[in-house]
């Protein structure tokens, strides 16, 4: 999963106001009413309750700003994959609400999956699935949850606003099927 979004902004959406290094900013990714495509919008945090988004919100963290340094290449930043949203909403640092908890669970399936993490048990507590990064060696904890049917549709929703809704099958080859023929006669 890939996405091209904009890299982090370096000003408020809500106040305009440049932000400082450190500051705790949330951001939101967000489907255009309009359009099929995804803005992001970077709030300061102690104003987010006055931020009011016209779409859908995909998800959304919060997290400490970090100003882009002297030659950071600006076009990798803004390639949104599922290895970098896992490890964002991951983060300790990012506070958790139940739609990102839902997305961190099923992008760490989906990671284990592709053997980009891998399953290291459960937190002392057992509250935790633990996971080791397997380019990083960093461990990350992500919430232990029940995979229902409506777990995935929930998901699923989140997943389609960020890439699109799933592409409809191709109907399946119509099979006609022959009446059995009758043995010959001998004559």
């Amino acid at each position: 999963m890939e996405l091209n979004l904009q890299p982090l902004a370096h000003t408020c959406w809500v106040t305009g106001q440049p932000f400082v290094e450190g500051e705790r900013v949330a951001s939101y990714l967000v489907q255009d009413p309009k359009t099929p495509e995804i803005l992001r919008y970077d709030v300061r945090e102690s104003v987010a309750g006055e931020f009011a988004p016209t779409g859908f919100v995909a998800c959304s963290w919060t997290h400490a700003f970090k100003p882009r340094r002297a030659g950071e290449n600006p076009d990798r930043t803004m390639k949104l994959t599922a290895e970098n949203l896992f490890i964002t909403l991951a983060d300790p640092f990012t506070e958790p609400t139940e739609a990102n908890t839902r997305l961190l669970q099923f992008l760490a399936l989906m990671l284990e999956r592709k053997k980009v993490l891998r399953p290291r048990g459960r937190n002392p507590e057992g509250t935790r699935n633990v996971y080791e990064h397997a380019k990083s060696k960093q461990s990350f904890e992500v919430p232990v949850g029940e995979l229902t049917p409506q777990f995935f549709i929930q998901v699923q929703e989140q997943l389609s606003v960020l890439v699109g809704p799933p592409k409809a099958k191709a109907p399946a080859p119509e099979v006609v099927a022959e009446a059995p023929s009758e043995p010959a006669s001998p004559t």
